[in-house]
Formats: C-alpha cells, structure tokens, sequence
C-alpha cells in the first residue's frame, strides 16, 4: 500500500457520485450513492486492514504544495482511523434509511449525504492546518441543506440556528490558528502537536479552540441547537448528525486542545468537569420528561458526550481510552436508536411517545433490536457502551473522586430514561389502531439493523481489536500532557500493591 493515495481516492469517490447525482433521476441517484458508499466502505476495510499498528504514528500520508502556506497534506494514525471507519460504516445505513422515506428532490439529498461523507473524512485525514479548517467548517453547508429542505416543519429554524451555533465558535479557532502559523512557522498538525506555545498564550488559544468543539460537541449549555435539529432532520440526518458530526468536537480536543495547549487543558479542566458534570445530570433529567422520541434521545446524546469530556481531561490513558470508545461506541448506538425511531415514523408519522404502546405484539423482530440498543446505550456489559463508560469514568476517578461519583449518575438516570421510553413504545396495551397495524421489519429494515447490532456486540464482547490500533497514539499523547496532569484526590492502589517495608511499619514493625 506504500505510495497508494488510498485517503485521496476515499474523498474522490463520493466527491464524484455527488456531482453526477445532481444530473440523475432518483432511482438512479439511490443506486449510484449506495454504490458510492459501499466502494468507501471496501476502501476503508482495506485502508484498516493495511494499517500498522506497531508501525509508525502517521501512516499513509500524502503532501503536496499547493500554494504559499497552504498544503494538501493527508495522513492518519490509529484514533482517525477508527472515526473514518465508523464514518464509512454508517453511511451506505444513511442511504439505506433514505430509500423510502425520501421522496422530493432525491439526487440532491443523495449528492448532499456524499459531500458530507467526503467533509467528514477530510476532517479526520487532515494534517495541515487551515485544511482541517475547510474540512471543519464546509461540513457545515451540506448539513444545513439536508436539514432546512428535507427537515420537519419548523426545518428553517432549526437549520438556521444550528449553523449560526457552530460558525460563530469557529470564528474565534481561525484566529486562533493564524496567530499560532505565525508563532510557530508552520501549517503542520504534527510537528504543532510537539511545540510547546508560551502557557499564557496557551489560555487564549484554547479557550478560542474550546468556543468551536465545545459547540460541536455539545456541551451544556451550547447544546441547545441539538435537539431542534435532531427533531427536524430527516432520520438519516440524525443518524449521521449523532454518529459523526457529533465526534469532531471530540477528536479537535484530542487532536489540539490537549497536545497543543497542555497547560491551559489542566488549568481549565476543573471547568470541562463542571460542565460535563451538570450536563450528565441535567439533560438526563430533561430526557426523561420528553414526549418525542427523538429528542429524548437527542439529550440522551448529550449527556453520552458528557461523559466522553469528562474522561479525555482525567489526563490519563484509561480516560482517554475510553473516551474513544464511547465516542465510536455512541456513533453506532445512538445512529441505530434514530434510526429505530425513523423505522416507526415511516409507518404512523408521528414521534409522539404516547401514540404507540403494544409494538412487541405485532413488531416482535422490532422489538428485538430495539431492546438490543436501548441496552448498549444504558452501558450493559457485553455491549459497546460498557467498555467506554468504564473506562472513562474510572479514568475520571483517578483524578477526581466526586466527578467520577457525579458523573456514573448518568448510568442510572440513562437506564431510567431509556428502559421508561421502551416500556411505553415497545409493552403495554395497543391503545392506538393504526400502532397496531403497522407491518414487522421488512428485509431491507433487518439489513440495516443487523449491520449496526454486528459492531455494538462486537465491540463489547472484543474492544481490543478497537482498542488495538490506537493504544500507542493514547499513549503518546498522555506522555505529551503528563507534565500539566493535574494531582488527583483519589488513589486507587489496585495492581500496585505498597513495598513491604512499608507494610511492616504500618503493621508497628517486624514480629
């Protein structure tokens, strides 16, 4: 694979279905988008697959000059990997889910899905700056489309407000990265993630980073776009807005904030804690009082986010390992539960929690997988969302007993939320008619599901083999941010037992 252009050819491919999409009537625009996603999906195998995962950091990389101070530079290590793969995985389902439902002015929403494929792996491939930037921000634009032409009825309101939301926090990163190329001389990702910027310009540049992925992310109280744009989008809009989108505030604090300003992250880590704490607890209680499925789920989003933040500032390897986790873990669950929502809106057209009841008699096979996500996203072992969540919140203990305590709330009130929805939706009497004559699961709907059920088990009973390719990138960069680590209050001594003279002494020495 050495001097392959695989990253280029993985933007290239739906680069160009988009534009022919534009020019095809809509049977063929389906069929050219899914054939599109399913060649970047073979890429993205083959692009894992050849991935070294002794070898060295950044693998396949591309760089090409195009003009002063602006490179084309690709390359990935093992975290963007793993975030181009869950990208690839989930849009042949985006596709899948749009088959039916969608109706008006099909080759443009397939051409818009493709851009934001495209954008989507540019993001994470990116190793020049101001073209992680374009990438960042253009995913903007097809976004805004899909939402404000084919969203709900309030669409314009919430597409409009969700731009707004993510531009202006993007505004202040741009400064941010142009006072850093001329500070630092150079564009590159890289070789910025090993300079050490003066620790007092550390605290503007980061907070200028922090106004765009905690928007991105969301974090509380900047989250409030989230669920007027979940409850408008089309279904694959959802799937794809929580699957993906969602991870690039994660992977930019991953990517900049941490390595490139070490010192400001410990100096503001009390305030992500702060944050990321009230977002568990309060969205959680928010979720739990909804009578739309999606936006239940939508701040159920949120508070899986919190989570996400709470362990990539313990500092630690356990908490960024598993910070990674729930992000991918959170891609499949929270893309399969929109898309578990879509299946039933398809049929009654109605998100209201209260029309439905009674689903297991008639929709059994629904049911069933329904069960099977609502259980990942409460973090039952043996499914992906417990890996993650472990391994985070005792990354956030070893920093901070309280935020650990404060923070593994979000199981509880998650399983209260999640198991509450299901009982109404799934058990009970079938107040409603029309709930009870809704068809099972067709084939193409059982398709799409066992596609999304596969990883979600998968990464439960075998994380290592997500765990695997980027265990020596988390490490590096734990090595790069252990000289700001703050001091934790906890200490667990598991594993590291005290020396024995120690033992002695406590026990008022030798007998």
């Amino acid at each position: 694979m050495s001097g392959f252009p695989i990253l280029s050819l993985m933007l290239l491919v739906p680069l160009a279905a988009a534009l022919v999409c534009l020019y095809l009537d809509a049977k063929s625009a389906r069929v050219l988008a899914l054939a599109a996603t399913l060649a970047n999906l073979a890429l993205g195998v083959v692009l894992w697959l050849n991935f070294d995962v002794g070898g060295a950091q950044w693998q396949f990389q591309e760089s090409h000059e195009l003009f002063a101070g602006f490179k084309y530079a690709l390359g990935i290590d093992g975290i963007a990997l793993l975030l181009i793969m869950l990208s690839v995985f989930l849009m042949p389902v985006c596709i899948g889910a749009s088959w039916k439902s969608v109706e008006k002015r099909v080759g443009e929403y397939m051409a818009a899905f493709l851009l934001v494929e495209m954008l989507m792996i540019g993001v994470f491939a990116a190793q020049d700056l101001f073209l992680f930037y374009i990438f960042f921000e253009a995913g903007l634009i097809p976004m805004y489309l899909i939402i404000g032409i084919w969203g709900g009825a309030d669409r314009i309101y919430a597409s409009y407000k969700f731009f707004l939301y993510t531009l202006l926090g993007s505004v202040l990163m741009l400064i941010a990265m142009l006072w850093m190329v001329n500070v630092s001389g150079t564009t590159d990702i890289p070789t910025l993630m090993a300079y050490d910027f003066d620790p007092q310009a550390q605290t503007w540049l980061w907070l200028a980073f922090f106004a765009s992925f905690a928007v991105k992310m969301p974090m509380w109280p900047v989250h409030t776009w989230l669920p007027a744009a979940h409850v408008q989008a089309p279904t694959a809009g959802s799937v794809i807005l929580a699957g993906v989108l969602l991870k690039m505030g994660g992977y930019g604090f991953i990517r900049f904030s941490l390595p490139m300003f070490p010192e400001a992250s410990a100096q503001f880590a009390p305030l992500i804690w702060g944050l990321s704490m009230t977002a568990v607890v309060v969205t959680s209680l928010i979720a739990l009082v909804q009578d739309d499925m999606k936006k239940l789920i939508a701040y159920s989003s949120v508070a899986h986010m919190a989570i996400v933040t709470v362990g990539l500032f313990a500092f630690n390897a356990q908490g960024l390992e598993g910070s990674m986790l729930v992000m991918l873990s959170h891609g499949l669950v929270s893309g399969a539960l929109f898309l578990c929502v879509g299946i039933i809106y398809d049929r009654l057209h109605t998100r209201e929690i209260a029309r439905y009841g009674g689903l297991a008699i008639n929709m059994p096979r629904y049911a069933l997988f329904f069960l099977l996500f609502t259980m990942a996203s409460i973090g039952l072992p043996g499914t992906s969302g417990f890996v993650g969540e472990f391994l985070s919140l005792a990354g956030a203990y070893q920093v901070s007993s309280w935020v650990g305590l404060i923070s593994t709330t979000s199981i509880i009130l998650g399983a209260a939320y999640m198991l509450y929805l299901y009982r109404r939706v799934v058990f009970g009497p079938q107040k409603n008619a029309d709930a009870a004559a809704m068809p099972d699961l067709d084939a193409r709907e059982i398709l799409m599901v066992v596609a999304l059920a596969i990883p979600v088990l998968w990464m439960g009973i075998y994380p290592e083999s997500f765990m695997a390719p980027m265990r020596a990138d988390i490490a590096a960069l734990e090595a790069r941010i252990a000289r700001a680590a703050p001091e934790g209050d906890a200490k667990p001594t598991a594993g590291n037992p005290k020396p024995a003279h120690e033992e002695v002494s406590a026990h008022g020495g030798a007998h």
